[in-house]
């Protein structure tokens, strides 16, 4: 079968345009398509007779290579259901990545707006005209119809409307009998044409002795696109009627016209959220921790307030020592593993052994009515159950055709992983480097442990098993929130644990000599620093971000939304020095480095050993450490040049203090040990560690004695300086680092696609989020304007998350009083009332600031369960500080938050979710 293709696209001299046809396996044969004057491009492709449809889509070419490419997320789509077509003519347009790309999101086309799944039906017909259009606005259970002048169009009668079929997410075609249409047409202009004086003429002059002998003007079609709700209500798309050319065609053609965007005076749609780990859920049923059978109930109740969106955080494995230490969420051994603490034993067989099966019912009754998660318990006694089901049930399951399917399509990742586990576990310790054997993954090593019979095959099986489990589960949970019309949203960390599985698997994507952390913000002054490696984006980038396209599609499976974790990592990631113990000492990557010359040519005189060597003068030993000084100076410091003293080689790095006062807790060990991290971090500039002829001023430097020291006109030279290369130097390059990226991957997959955009955002931040159609998170108590202490919510863009507070901020209730001059000027600049700020929060303050955030013009409101719950004093937390999740500053915190009453209770509360109901529904945030 012959398909043609003509698009008008308008090209500069030396671009050709590509047809990119995609087979079976997702790779694309690209056909080069033919102009005549840059503007007008075709070509045709042979199919084969038994293919049912074709997926493509157009890119351009220059001598470069790919210039440009259409939005892939929704690629063109052709049926080819015309049973008696020989050859499809496509009159197509090129799709830009629309302003409304959040419509089709699975969020959105599977959740919010979803509609039963169309059918495209063959048809005999001999010509057919197909009309194509997009119409994303439609909402649940909305159905689109065509509607025209003419009798075959109905004549504008509401009850003609020809129904059309969704062929794909918000895209709608209708087959036209071409035939009966000309007919139709025809004959009416013939009856017209039979009343008229020219056709008396025709008949006396005996060149019209047959009516059908007339010859017709070029036929055209007048119709306009109505939308119908699941009430039968009727909306019209707001435009001037339609007017179409209705083409020559012979028999056993199919031509296609893609028409322009269908649109409705429809208001832009807004949902509302809650925001709680899955760790933190509580039910009368879990097992000391929330696992994925709680998170059905949450959703439960998230739909039950007329909420739309439940945001967790990440649910990968961290288990990398078994201690309470891997509770941090953001470290996990494997992008795509499941945490087994999330695994729900009542949906598991139960265990045979009676007395075991008690045992396990006494300790679940215990862990269940602890305040907080006891980690190493929950854990440990999860695994161990997990074990025994494993030994009584697992030879049956992993014979089964289900187990099969997901071992085929999980074991790129699955395989390293349970070998990994093993090891782990074999040796008691994640530092694949000190293991006996198997320091990095080896790929002979896949086939035995995917056969059942080999020795290795069983050495690894637990793991599968589990992983199984895990994925059957949240993949319920997944298709239970969609069928409640609710959007799961995930988290994608932006780093991994420099001692997990990703990196023993994949190390050609990893820098193992620094470690990703931020610059100094709102939660850090020290900066933070997370411990994991950076990326080696050259190597990703020349492989088409494969690794992180596959991260995406893994998370798909159980996510329709997703937040990319500091998406400032994917412009430059703030990357710190092994030695380091805090982030003061790190540079950006990649980054424009900055010349002795470029530093001098802003009138600063550039001393390279004074500016990049710690700067350790008597006076600046005298106020940090008092009256320790002394002490200081004949301890850990030796003379250097021009009366200044330098670090003794064992305490000259931050990592080899830190080692000297492990676990020295008393104040003057304190004192020592900040004072002398200062000391090292006593620098003006950075030399560059990739060319040590570049250099880096050094991030706050402004609170350095080195800095103090200087000149006042060495001081304005080097803020000019500073600022420049912070704020403004690097804004290009990193718009084009990030372009190279993130196109990619917000196009792997239909999940709504939110960026955590906080901290020291560059300005081509924003640039790049508008352009990709990235929704930013907005907080009004950390706004992106630093003219101003709060954020007007009235100037949140719409394609934003609003919020409260987030998993690593201070809850509601403990930021209200923590500053109270702060919170007074709130109070009355933004609240508008007058008088003292009430402390603590009063619930009815803490709904007047929710209900304000509700109302903004952001696309999501989503809002922390402990925010939710402050606005009802009878059954929130007594104690605020116990509601927090994390604290940045502190690198060893406890993750072990979890909700005070279960979600049986919270369902039953009646009062409190009316209120909820109510805020969400005033703020027109119920769809």
């Amino acid at each position: 079968m012959k398909i043609y293709f003509d698009i008008q696209y308008k090209t500069a001299f030396g671009e050709e345009l590509l047809l990119n046809v995609e087979g079976q396996d997702e790779s694309a044969d690209s056909v080069l398509m033919f102009t005549r004057d840059g503007l007008n491009w075709s070509c045709d492709i042979d199919v084969p007779e038994d293919t049912t449809k074709v997926s493509y889509y157009y890119s351009v070419r220059n001598y470069r290579g790919i210039k440009r490419t259409e939005w892939k997320m929704m690629k063109h789509l052709l049926y080819l259901n015309a049973t008696a077509a020989k050859r499809y003519v496509v009159h197509d347009r090129w799709h830009d990545i629309p302003c409304d790309t959040y419509l089709y999101s699975s969020a959105f086309t599977d959740c919010v707006n979803r509609r039963a799944e169309g059918k495209v039906t063959p048809t005999d017909l001999p010509r057919v005209l197909r009309l194509v259009v997009r119409a994303p606005q439609l909402r649940i259970g909305s159905r689109l119809t065509l509607l025209g002048a003419g009798d075959f169009l109905g004549n504008w009668d509401l009850t003609k409307a020809i129904p059309m079929t969704e062929q794909n997410h918000n895209e709608w075609m209708v087959d036209i009998d071409v035939d009966s249409l000309v007919a139709l047409q025809h004959a009416k202009r013939i009856e017209a044409l039979k009343r008229t004086p020219y056709y008396r003429t025709l008949q006396r002059n005996k060149k019209a002795s047959n009516v059908n002998e007339v010859e017709a003007e070029d036929m055209k079609m007048e119709f306009k696109f109505v939308a119908f709700d699941d009430k039968g209500d009727e909306l019209w798309e707001t435009c001037e009627n339609r007017m179409l050319d209705i083409p020559t065609m012979n028999e056993g053609e199919a031509h296609v016209a893609v028409l322009d965007q269908a649109f409705f005076a429809l208001c832009d749609e807004k949902v509302a959220g809650t925001l709680i780990p899955v760790f933190s859920l509580r039910s009368e049923g879990s097992y000391g921790v929330g696992d994925f059978g709680d998170l059905k109930l949450m959703i439960d109740w998230v739909a039950k307030t007329h909420q739309r969106v439940l945001q967790v955080l990440p649910i990968n494995d961290s288990t990398s020592t078994h201690t309470w230490t891997d509770s941090y969420p953001y470290s996990c051994i494997s992008i795509y593993a499941l945490h087994p603490q999330y695994a729900d034993l009542r949906q598991l067989p139960q265990l045979k052994d009676k007395v075991e099966a008690d045992r396990f019912e006494m300790l679940r009754e215990e862990l269940n009515a602890l305040p907080q998660i006891d980690y190493e318990r929950v854990n440990n006694a999860k695994l161990r159950y997990l074990l025994l089901l494993f030994q009584q049930e697992g030879k049956e399951m992993l014979a089964s055709d289900d187990f099969k399917e997901f071992f085929e399509e999980s074991q790129h990742w699955l395989v390293p992983y349970a070998q990994f586990c093993y090891l782990r576990d074999k040796y008691g310790s994640c530092l694949f480097n000190t293991w006996l054997d198997h320091k990095q993954w080896d790929e002979a090593d896949r086939k035995p442990l995917s056969d059942p019979s080999s020795k290795a095959y069983k050495d690894v099986a637990f793991f599968y098993f589990v992983q199984y489990i895990l994925d059957r589960q949240m993949r319920s949970a997944h298709e239970y929130a969609k069928a409640r019309g609710v959007i799961l949203k995930g988290d994608i960390p932006i780093g991994v644990n420099r001692n997990g599985c990703d990196v023993w698997h994949e190390p050609e994507y990893f820098h193992l000599d620094s470690q990703a952390g931020a610059p100094p913000d709102a939660f850090s002054a020290n900066g933070q620093n997370w411990g994991f490696p950076t990326y080696n984006w050259e190597r990703m980038i020349g492989d088409g971000c494969k690794w992180w396209e596959r991260r995406f599609q893994n998370m798909q499976k159980y996510f329709d939304a997703y937040r990319i974790d500091h998406i400032l990592g994917f412009f430059r990631i703030w990357a710190i020095p092994t030695e380091c113990v805090h982030g003061l000492l790190g540079q950006f990557q990649p980054v424009l480095g900055m010349t002795c010359e470029e530093i001098e040519s802003y009138g600063l005189h550039f001393q390279e050993e004074a500016f990049t060597r710690p700067f350790i003068a008597r006076w600046v030993v005298d106020s940090l450490f008092g009256e320790l000084a002394e002490e200081v100076v004949n301890t850990y410091l030796e003379a250097d040049r021009d009366d200044l003293y330098k670090l003794k080689p064992e305490y000259d790095t931050e990592r080899k203090i830190e080692a000297v006062f492990k676990e020295k807790t008393s104040e003057k060990d304190i004192k020592l040990r900040e004072g002398l991290y200062k000391l090292v971090q006593d620098v003006l500039f950075i030399r560059d560690r990739q060319n040590p002829k570049l250099f880096h001023p050094r991030i706050t430097a402004q609170t350095t004695c080195r800095y103090e020291a200087l000149w006042d006109k060495d001081k304005d030279a080097f803020n000019r300086l500073y600022n420049d290369y912070y704020y403004r130097r690097n804004n290009d390059f990193w718009y084009t680092e990030a372009m190279k990226k993130l196109p990619r991957l917000v196009q792997a997959t239909r999940m709504l696609v939110c960026g955590e955009d906080l901290g020291m955002v560059p300005d081509c931040v924003p640039w790049v989020m508008q352009e990709l159609r990235i929704l930013s998170l907005e907080l009004q108590q950390m706004p992106k304007d630093p003219n101003v202490r709060f954020g007007q919510l009235s100037r949140n863009p719409y394609r934003s998350v609003c919020t409260v507070s987030t998993h690593d901020m201070s809850t509601l209730r403990q930021w209200w009083d923590e500053d109270e001059e702060r919170t007074q000027d709130f109070y009355n600049s933004m609240l508008y009332h007058a008088g003292a700020a009430p402390h603590p929060l009063p619930g009815w303050l803490a709904r007047d600031i929710i209900s304000r955030q509700l109302t903004s013009p952001s696309m999501l409101c989503i809002l922390s369960l402990q925010d939710w719950l402050a606005i009802d004093e009878s059954i929130r937390l007594k104690d605020a500080n116990a509601e927090r999740i994390n604290i940045p500053a502190n690198p060893k915190h406890y993750w072990r938050y979890r909700m005070h009453l279960t979600i049986e209770t919270l369902l039953a509360e009646r009062d409190f979710n009316d209120q909820i109901k109510e805020l969400v529904d005033e703020a027109g945030r119920r769809l």
